[in-house]
Order: C-alpha cells, then structure tokens, then sequence
C-alpha cells in the first residue's frame, strides 16, 4: 500500500507558514493582511508576480515575514516561470505528518519548514480556450503544473494543511482563524481539501475536453516544423 497510514493528529494546527501563488490575486489584500493581523509572527514564502503583488501589500510588514520561493529552496526560476515551485523543499513542507519521527528528520536535514497553508489559484486555461481562435499553443501554454501539484499536496495532507484554492473562501478561514486563534481545525482543513479537488478535477476536465476535440493529423499546421524529414 501506498503512503503512510495516520492515526494520531492534530484538530487544530497553528498557520505560521503560508504559500502564496495564484494567478487571481482578487482578494489577497484582504486575506494576506489577515493573515499578518491574527498571527503576526508568520512567515509568508511566495513567487513572481505575487511575491512583487504581496510585496506592495505589506509595505514595511513585509521585511523578514515575506520570503522569495528561490531564496527559500536556492533555486531561482527558470524563464517565463516555467519552473518555479516544484522543488524538494517545497513538497516535504506540504506533505510531512506532524507525528511522524522520519518526516521530521527530513525537516531537520534538509532545512525545510512544514507549510501549514497553501493558498493557490491556476492559469485560466478554461477561459483562455473559451476564446474564438484559440490556437492549440496557445492552450499548451496555459497549462498549469506547479499550481495543481501544491493543490494536490495540500489537499492531500488536510490532516496538517489547508489548501486554499478559491478567493470566495478567503473570508471564511479568516473568519475560522479569528475564532480559533490563528488555527484550523480538521473540519475546515477537510472542507478546503474537497473544494481543492473539486478544482483541480474541473480544470483536468477542461483541458482534455480542449484537446479531445483536436484531429492530431493537423497539429503540424500549428507549428514550423524544423525537421520536416523525420515527421514523414
């Protein structure tokens, strides 16, 4: 059997490490705030776009709490954001289990901290294919890959971590967080962690209903075929 088996956890878990990286950025000057207000010693690691965004946001706050994924990993991204979060550190953070000895160690030996939130939106692939004239490439570029993978991982562990995917849901875990005292417990973790698959289901969904409609016999018309030969 895959994975670990857990039997010993915790109803609330304190949010003092956030990531950051949504395409959408409605309503993080609400959230990220919050966030500061209720648990002023937490540490908020995000990328590109965002990071400047949340930079913006936090004004002086942001000194020592705000921190560059790349710095945080010692990978910078590669162009075009093409990679940015799919690293070592990033998914031990989000995956290990509070009570268990080995994941610990890992922590300790790789200098990683547990992520205890993820707040993550994808690229509009559906609202860019919605558009008339949409090329195939244009598609294939807005594919996301990192989002859906710190969906995933996030929502997978709910027993530790809440995975934020949807700006309706920013008030409630503020809400949520106030009450409990900069915790989550597992009820709202678990209600995030359905929406958060619910999600990353539509968007799957959408792009193989995008590409499923393709004739692959005229993809090459889409492109400059350097090397027609081989094609053949």
């Amino acid at each position: 059997m895959p994975g670990n088996i857990v039997d010993r956890i915790d109803d609330r878990v304190k949010i003092r490490t956030v990531l950051v990286s949504v395409f959408n950025k409605t309503g993080l000057d609400v959230l990220v705030p919050g966030l500061v207000r209720i648990n002023p010693d937490i540490r908020i690691l995000s990328t590109g776009g965002t990071y400047g965004a949340l930079e913006k946001m936090l004004g002086a706050q942001a000194k020592g709490r705000l921190i560059q994924v790349s710095d945080y990993t010692g990978q910078p991204e590669t162009q075009g954001g093409l990679v940015k979060t799919l690293d070592f550190k990033i998914y031990l953070g989000l995956l290990t289990e509070t009570y268990n000895p080995a994941h610990q160690d890992d922590l300790q030996r790789t200098g990683a901290d547990p992520i205890d939130m993820a707040v993550v939106n994808l690229y509009p692939f559906a609202q860019v294919t919605a558009n008339p004239g949409v090329t195939p490439e244009e598609a294939r570029a807005n594919i996301d890959i990192g989002g859906p993978c710190m969906v995933r991982a996030s929502a997978k562990n709910y027993i530790r971590v809440a995975s934020v995917t949807d700006p309706a849901e920013y008030d409630t875990v503020l809400r949520r967080l106030e009450e409990l005292g900069g915790c989550l417990d597992l009820a709202t973790r678990f209600f995030l962690a359905q929406e958060a698959f619910a999600m990353t289901a539509r968007y799957e969904a959408a792009i193989a209903r995008y590409f499923g409609q393709i004739d692959p016999r005229g993809m090459r018309d889409f492109y400059e075929i350097q090397n027609p030969e081989q094609g053949a």
